[in-house]
C-alpha cells in the first residue's frame, strides 16, 4: 500500500520554501522547490498554490503517489480558520484566507499555521526537543518568530496567536519596527538586526573586514557578518559577540515566565553554528533569573535548521489528513 504524501510550505519575508514528504519520514526531502516572496496578498497566494502544485507534480513524475495534504507555515498572526490575519514582514497582507483559498485550489486538505509554530512541531517531533516536555523555539530571519510546547503539547493560545517574541519591546527608545511599536527584540536579534549592528560598527570603524565583503557601508547585511566570523574578523566577532546578548536576552525573558527544559534557536541565523551558539550560550547564563543557582536550561540549535519550518508545515497537513 502506498503511503500518501505530504507537501510543507514555509512562507517567510524572503522566500517560501517547498518540500514533499512521506509523513512517516518527515525530514527526507523527496521534492524541494522555492521561489522569491512576492509582494501582495493575490501573488502571495498564487506563489504558495504555484510552489505546492510543483511538488504534486514532482511526486506524480517520480512515481511516489498522491499528496493527501497541504500544510502551510506563514509569518503572522493566523488564526485557528487558518486566516492570516496581519504579518509585520509581508507588506499589504492582511486578513488573507489562506486555507481556504488553497484548499479549492489545489483540492486537497490544507492546514495553515504560524511559521515558528511548525517550526517548533518539526523540532519537537523529529528534531532538538523531541521527548521534551516544555520547551521554546525561536526562530531567528528576517524577523522573530516563536514556537511553544507545554506539557507536551504545541500550545497556541485562545485565538491560535501564542508565540510571538520578536515584538517584545526590549528598548521603549529602540529603532521602530514594522508592526509599528519600538525598540522590538526582533529589531536587535534577527537577521535584519544583525546587519544594522553591523552597519553602526562600520560606522564607527569597527568593522573594516565586514565593509571589504559587502563593498560599502550601506550594502553591509548580516551574512556579510557570518562570512566574515568565519575567516576570523575581530570585528565580526565582536559584532556577533554583541548580537548573541540580545538574542540571549530575549531567551532569559523567555525562560524566566516559562521554565522549559529546552530553548532552541532555529531560522536562517541558526546556520552560524557555534559561532552564534556559544556567545549566546555565555551571554544566557548570566542574564536568566537565579543563573547556576537554577536547574541548567538547555540552550540548542535547532536540528533541523533552517529546514524545520517546512518540516513542521509537512507535519501539520499530515495531522490535518490523519495521516500523523
Amino acid at each position: 500500500m502506498v503511503t500518501p504524501l505530504v507537501v510543507g510550505l514555509d512562507l517567510g519575508g524572503t522566500k517560501i520554501l517547498g518540500r514533499l514528504a512521506d509523513p512517516r519520514h518527515p525530514v527526507a526531502v523527496l521534492a524541494e522547490h522555492r521561489l522569491a516572496t512576492p509582494r501582495g496578498p493575490d501573488a502571495v497566494l498564487a506563489a504558495l498554490a504555484d510552489v505546492a502544485s510543483t511538488l504534486v507534480e514532482a511526486a506524480v513524475t517520480a512515481g511516489h503517489g498522491e499528496v493527501a495534504a497541504v500544510g502551510v507555515g506563514v509569518a503572522g498572526l493566523v488564526d485557528r480558520d487558518g486566516v492570516l490575519r496581519t504579518s509585520p514582514n509581508l507588506h499589504g497582507v492582511a486578513d488573507l484566507p489562506v486555507r481556504a483559498v488553497l484548499a479549492e485550489r489545489l483540492r486537497c486538505v490544507v492546514a495553515v499555521d504560524n511559521d515558528a509554530s511548525c517550526a517548533m512541531r518539526g523540532e519537537h517531533r523529529a528534531g532538538a526537543a523531541a521527548g521534551v516536555d516544555d520547551a521554546v523555539l525561536v526562530t531567528l530571519g528576517t524577523g522573530i518568530g516563536g514556537g511553544l510546547v507545554i506539557g507536551g503539547r504545541l500550545h497556541r493560545g485562545r485565538h491560535g496567536f501564542a508565540g510571538e517574541p520578536g515584538h517584545m519591546v526590549v528598548d521603549p527608545d529602540g529603532p521602530p519596527c514594522p508592526c509599528g511599536k519600538r525598540g522590538c527584540w526582533e529589531r536587535f536579534a534577527s537577521g535584519s538586526g544583525l546587519g544594522r549592528l553591523a552597519r553602526e560598527a562600520a560606522e564607527a570603524g569597527r568593522a573594516d573586514g565586514i565593509v571589504a565583503l559587502a563593498g560599502d557601508v550601506d550594502a553591509v547585511r548580516g551574512e556579510h557578518v557570518g562570512e566574515a566570523a568565519r575567516l576570523g574578523d575581530p570585528g565580526a566577532l565582536a559584532v556577533l559577540d554583541t548580537f548573541a546578548w540580545w538574542v540571549a536576552l530575549g531567551l532569559a525573558t523567555l525562560v524566566d515566565v516559562l521554565d522549559p527544559e529546552v530553548a532552541v534557536i532555529g531560522g536562517g541565523l541558526a546556520d552560524l553554528g557555534d559561532l552564534l551558539l556559544k556567545p549566546t550560550r555565555s551571554a544566557f547564563d548570566r542574564l536568566v533569573l537565579g543563573g547556576s543557582m537554577r536547574p541548567a536550561t538547555r540552550v540548542e540549535l535547532a536540528t533541523l535548521g533552517s529546514d524545520a519550518g517546512s518540516v513542521g508545515a509537512a507535519l501539520l497537513g499530515a495531522d490535518a489528513a490523519g495521516l500523523g
